[in-house]
């Protein structure tokens, strides 16, 4: 979702041809393309600011309220809507703490629309379906620093039609429903030599046919053959989470998803607990 989302506004000024990101020149990395009826003409680079003011003046569409994902994308990207879409004052709770953010004291909110990328966790492929629901009415946005092994959650309520910032929840992550997933996938991220150890034997695979880009080859792969299926990204220290209304249950089950935003990566890892431990069972790239 995020991927045709990110197309779109890139639609305004260079263009998505394809799921592949191209190479881009740093010089020219901020230089805008504006189109008109026959040619594309370059123009000088605009400033970030200017870039803001710019998004800025264009109305979020009213469909844009009906999937969280697009509302999202909006919302990171347009500081006149986010500002109008944060409940102020914001109530804050660090653990049993409350405080308050005022309008005048809140900074632009980017999550994870500044990377190539962002993460799910799911229970189980079922629940992969809710971030399609166009009738949720609370979605909870998690920033999970694995290091310091905190959690911030963003509350988003849908209040009258639109979806609002509501408040900000501060925890530790031991009180966090995928705490043992999480401290397990903190160790397994940054050590190579306990990826291995935590593979299953054989682990499932599933991977796109390089012979067909319509189809997937079924296969499996043992723990020493790891280094040749590893995901292009496997992000350390710092990690997002969705909740679309997903129930965690403490199962011994996780899907942990890792989601391109518009360069089409798609990685999907199930990890399952044997006698106490977290192994990759099944990898699908």
């Amino acid at each position: 979702m995020f991927f045709c989302l990110a197309c779109l506004m890139l639609g305004m000024t260079v263009g998505c041809k394809d799921k592949k990101p191209e190479a881009v020149d740093p010089v020219s990395a901020d230089t805008v393309a504006v189109a008109d009826t026959t040619d594309t003409v370059m123009v000088d680079t605009i400033p970030e600011d200017a870039m803001d003011s710019l998004i800025s003046a264009t109305p979020m569409p009213k469909t844009a309220d009906e999937l969280f994902d697009d509302f999202l994308f909006n919302f990171t990207a347009n500081k006149k809507l986010q500002y109008e879409r944060v409940k102020f004052p914001l109530p804050v709770w660090d653990g049993d703490s409350e405080s308050e953010i005022q309008q005048k004291d809140w900074k632009m909110e980017r999550f994870f629309s500044k990377q190539e990328f962002y993460t799910l966790i799911f229970d189980d492929e079922s629940q992969l379906e809710l971030v399609k629901d166009t009738n949720l009415d609370s979605v909870v946005i998690e920033k999970i620093n694995l290091r310091e092994k905190s959690v911030e959650q963003h509350v988003f309520n849908r209040e009258n039609g639109a979806w609002m910032l509501t408040q900000i929840r501060r925890n530790a992550m031991y009180q966090n429903p995928n705490k043992s997933f999480l401290n397990f996938y903190e160790k397994f991220a940054s050590d190579s030599l306990f990826q291995i150890q935590s593979m299953n034997e054989p682990v499932e695979t599933i991977l796109p046919d390089p012979d067909d880009d319509f189809s997937m080859i079924e296969g499996e792969f043992h723990p020493e053959q790891w280094p040749d299926f590893k995901p292009v990204v496997l992000p350390t220290d710092f990690i997002y989470n969705v909740i679309y209304g997903q129930k965690y249950t403490h199962s011994n089950q996780k899907l942990f998803v890792i989601r391109g935003i518009a360069n089409g990566l798609e990685t999907e890892m199930t990890f399952q607990k044997v006698d106490g431990k977290w192994k990759l069972m099944k990898l699908v790239n």
